[in-house]
């Protein structure tokens, strides 16, 4: 869990995220939206894909992301038992 808060604490990789909502991009897709280096994105790509928010196959000479929704789920699931635990007060 500090992996994917870690994670999403970032604005560049928050919006790597929201890129990826829309479908899968290879990683110089994702680069040429941002005004920072290949190595930065790729950094970056590393941190959401330690954290699972992200997935990657190879394809040829690229690599393609797509967002990993089961760990969104999971989060969900998590703040919504926070939730649930105020309201019982256990």
């Amino acid at each position: 869990m500090n992996e994917l808060f870690k994670a999403l604490a970032d604005p560049t990789r928050r919006q790597i995220l929201e890129l990826l909502k829309a479908g899968n991009l290879s990683a110089g897709e994702i680069a040429e939206r941002f005004a920072i280096g290949k190595p930065a994105i790729s950094h970056h790509l590393a941190i959401l894909k330690a954290a699972e928010l992200v997935e990657a196959r190879r394809s040829g000479q690229n690599i393609i992301y797509s967002l990993n929704t089961t760990v969104f789920q999971d989060l969900v699931a998590w703040v919504y038992s926070l939730k649930t635990v105020e309201e019982d007060g256990t």
